[in-house]
């Protein structure tokens, strides 16, 4: 993904202001693997490159007590620093019904197992490629994970099953 932007004079122009005689494009790239890259170039053909590496996918953390959005990035990190604890991963769109209903129950359940990470997952074009690889055919999905593997599923906004499921990943 990259996002460019041209920087031109100001329309005004003063004597104190300085005297612009170039457009300057910078290019802004981000990778997947948490690198951003920055590349400035003048009408003079002039480059100025910078790359500036991020650790905060490094630095994942399975926090309880509250549902965490993640994405394609943030998502197995997450799931690798909760450890031994269950995970509950509601994968979801924006324009789904029953997602916007359950959604409030499962905020609620957060705060009730407090030894269990709850994430949310948007399934939108961003994401597509972790929805797919979940293997997702319908939203909401919930996804029960304990040790990095799937071990339960609950499909629809089913509160009951989706408890039931909890109970039985945290018990085992």
């Amino acid at each position: 993904m990259a996002l460019r932007l041209s920087i031109s004079p100001p329309p005004i122009r003063s004597s104190a202001s300085p005297s612009w005689t170039s457009t300057h494009m910078i290019a802004i790239s981000f990778s997947s693997s948490s690198s951003v890259g920055l590349s400035m170039r003048t009408q003079e053909k002039r480059r100025t490159r910078v790359m500036v590496r991020s650790s905060s996918i490094d630095a994942a953390e399975a926090v309880v007590g509250q549902v965490t959005e993640v994405n394609k990035d943030t998502f197995w990190p997450i799931v690798k620093a909760a450890g031994d604890k269950a995970v509950v991963l509601d994968m979801y769109t924006q324009w789904c019904g029953p997602c916007k209903v359950i959604a409030p129950k499962f905020q609620e359940l957060s705060k009730k197992y407090l030894d269990v990470v709850f994430l949310k997952l948007d399934c939108n074009q961003e994401n597509k490629s972790l929805a797919k690889e979940l293997g997702i055919r319908v939203v909401p999905t919930f996804k029960i994970l304990k040790d990095n593997k799937i071990v339960k599923e609950v499909t629809g906004a089913k509160l009951d099953d989706l408890v039931v499921a909890i109970e039985t990943a945290r018990s085992s």
